[in-house]
């Protein structure tokens, strides 16, 4: 008689080069892919290629208009350089919507696997946290944890991935339900392997579709977040730049200087709306219902 193995749990490579072909054939995924590629290229590598940093105060450029000499962007009130200040903004929030991503993940996997596996009293318990913290709005669970910690990058990361791991637990958690009765899981029991073993060596890698797709729209998500409470002044505090401090700054300028409000905005809903196509693209090519054509 044949030893049992728990094989199956791994992914054949045909599937991942099929995933991966439906995200090449996804029109949007790749428009984001590139918004995305193209702005993280710029903030990490434009500054390099600039003749200011972000720092940098000119008051007789102040207000200069966009491509006005060497400021691509035009200047701000204090005559800084926008396109500095812009791409220095952007390694914040990208490093912020990354470490979100990676902490929300990681935290919201857990949970849910485990809820997932145990079932019964252990899931009731976990969902039912799980639902606690979702039943706050996020939006002021975050102004009111930011209004009593000393803000940075750091803490800001911090804040918003402590109301993003729910929706990836609720996932994990649905996926892997789906899962444990699978023969694999069967065999794996069969072979004496540890609980912790099957969670996250066999359960946990089958339902990885579902947790890239999560973790992607996860860091556009918390970019919208950081900018939003930056912009309400509970972020990233002046002078260090960030794309919703940079809004907040231009209030009072739409008028007379529209560029300080126009260039921001477009960095946010570029990021934003870049991550949300690479999410969309994801989703549909990990979808096993998804037809070949």
């Amino acid at each position: 008689m044949t030893a049992m193995t728990t094989e199956p749990a791994r992914r054949p490579p045909f599937l991942k080069s099929r995933a991966l072909r439906r995200f090449v054939r996804h029109r949007l995924a790749l428009v984001g892919l590139v918004m995305v590629v193209l702005l993280s290229t710029a903030c990490f590598l434009g500054p390099h290629l600039l003749a200011y940093d972000e720092l940098s105060i000119d008051l007789r450029a102040r207000f200069a208009p966009p491509f006005s000499g060497a400021h691509i962007f035009g200047t701000d009130p204090l005559g800084r350089d926008i396109a500095a200040r812009l791409f220095h903004a952007g390694q914040i929030s990208m490093a912020v919507g990354f470490s979100v991503m990676i902490i929300a993940t990681c935290f919201g996997s857990v949970i849910g696997v485990v809820s997932g596996y145990y079932g019964g009293r252990t899931s009731a318990v976990l969902m039912r946290v799980v639902d606690a913290f979702l039943s706050f709005p996020s939006v002021f669970l975050l102004l009111a944890l930011a209004a009593f910690i000393q803000p940075g990058p750091v803490m800001i990361a911090l804040i918003i991935a402590s109301t993003s791991w729910m929706e990836v637990a609720r996932i994990v958690e649905a996926e892997v339900k789906s899962l444990r009765n699978q023969d694999f899981v069967q065999a794996a029991h069969m072979l004496g392997l540890t609980g912790r073993w099957i969670m996250f060596r066999e359960l946990l890698p089958n339902a990885i579709g579902p947790i890239i797709v999560a973790a992607t729209l996860t860091v556009a998500r918390a970019i919208l977040l950081e900018a939003y409470i930056s912009f309400l002044g509970y972020g990233i505090q002046p002078p260090l730049p960030s794309w919703g401090n940079m809004l907040n700054g231009a209030q009072q300028y739409l008028q007379s200087a529209p560029w300080l409000a126009i260039v921001p905005g477009l960095a946010i809903t570029i990021a934003v709306t870049g991550f949300n196509f690479i999410g969309d693209g994801l989703r549909d090519a990990f979808d096993s219902r998804t037809q070949e054509h």
